[in-house]
C-alpha cells in the first residue's frame, strides 16, 4: 500500500458546458494505492475549485468540489468478446503506470452540477428586458392580453 498526497495541475475541458476547473488550477489529490489479486486499487478523494456562471443570472460562481475517488487499475483487461459495458469502464495498468487523469475527471465531473446557482434564492433575469430580478423583487411588465390589442388601439385613439 502506498498513500498519494499531491498537487497536481487540472486538465483542459475539466468540466461541463456551464462551470469547470481551470487549465492548469490545482487539484487537491489524497489517494491510498492498494496492491489487490486483480489489479490496484485506488480510493481517496480530490478537490478542486471550480468556476462558471449562474444559470439563472449568469453572475460568476466560483466554488471548492471534492469528489470520492474509487477505481479499480486491473493488470488484464476484459477479453474484447465480453460484454461491452465491462471493457469499456475498465481502467488498466500499463507498463507498471496509472493514468489517474480519466479517473479523476470521471468522478469529479460527476460532482459538478448541470445547472449552477451563485445562491439557492436567485431569481434569475427577466425574460421580458432582461433585468436582474434581485436588485429589483418588485419587477414586473404589465402583459395585456392579444385578444384585447384592437381595443387598446381604440383607447389610444381617444387619448389623441
Amino acid at each position: 500500500m502506498e498513500t498519494l498526497d499531491e498537487v497536481l495541475p487540472a486538465p483542459s475541458d475539466f468540466g461541463n458546458a456551464l462551470i469547470e476547473a481551470e487549465e492548469g488550477s490545482d487539484i487537491d489529490l489524497n489517494v491510498r494505492l492498494e496492491s489487490v489479486s486483480d489489479g490496484i486499487l485506488v480510493t481517496g478523494t480530490a478537490t478542486v475549485t471550480v468556476s462558471g456562471e449562474c444559470s439563472l443570472c449568469l453572475d460568476p460562481v466560483n466554488f471548492d468540489v471534492t469528489a470520492d475517488v474509487q477505481e479499480l487499475f486491473v493488470f488484464e483487461k476484459a477479453p474484447e468478446g465480453g460484454p461491452e459495458d465491462e471493457v469499456d469502464e475498465q481502467y488498466a495498468v500499463e507498463n507498471d503506470e496509472i493514468d489517474l487523469e480519466p479517473a479523476l475527471r470521471d468522478a469529479v465531473i460527476l460532482q459538478l452540477p448541470f445547472q449552477p446557482v451563485c445562491s439557492d434564492s436567485c431569481q434569475g433575469l427577466c425574460s421580458e428586458c432582461g433585468a436582474r430580478l434581485e436588485d429589483d423583487p418588485e419587477h414586473h411588465h404589465e402583459v395585456i392580453d392579444p385578444r384585447w390589442n384592437a381595443l387598446s388601439a381604440l383607447l389610444d385613439a381617444n387619448d389623441k
